[in-house]
């Protein structure tokens, strides 16, 4: 029972942080001007929306992130600790308990997203809402990736995504 509760919060927690970043990142995707824009403005929103679709929600959600937070999720229901109950969503993203490579890459990666966000947010309407247009597609890509992937890892037998554990 404490692992099905370890799970699912690691899952909840993953959605309400991406959810969160869809949220704040639409309303200034929404904020753009769109009244205004010219014709290399269109370019750039399709050529931006194209590419974060595939690069972030494709390639690094639906191919990477999601199956093996899934099968970390998965691998956290049948062996629940204190620690890893209490930080579930970092344990599915694969903060700790995880393989020295996949910690190595998982706090990279969160450093970039960290220095791109601050880098981003320097710019002004409407480039800003064009690349957040992006983002947003990709975490929405992201969520329902990553709910495809964790209902076929609990619900299927035989699961083969490693979970990169030690």
């Amino acid at each position: 029972m404490l692992g099905t509760i370890a799970a699912a919060w690691g899952f909840v927690g993953i959605l309400m942080l991406f959810s969160s970043a869809i949220y704040r990142l639409g309303a200034l995707a929404l904020d753009m001007p769109l009244h205004s824009f010219s014709w290399y403005h269109w370019v750039a929103l399709v050529a931006c929306v194209l590419f974060m679709g595939f690069a972030e929600g494709y390639r690094g959600f639906q191919q990477n992130f999601s199956p093996r937070v899934a099968a970390r999720l998965l691998y956290l229901q049948r062996n629940v600790t204190p620690a890893r109950l209490i930080f579930a969503p970092f344990f599915g993203m694969g903060y700790f308990h995880a393989t020295r490579k996949r910690q190595i890459v998982s706090i990279c990666l969160t450093g970039g997203i960290v220095v791109l966000v601050l880098i981003v947010r320097q710019i002004e309407q409407p480039w800003r809402g064009i690349i957040d247009s992006g983002v947003v597609l990709g975490l929405a890509w992201g969520i329902v990736s990553l709910a495809a992937f964790t209902f076929r890892a609990f619900s299927r037998p035989g699961y083969s995504v490693s979970p990169e554990t030690p």
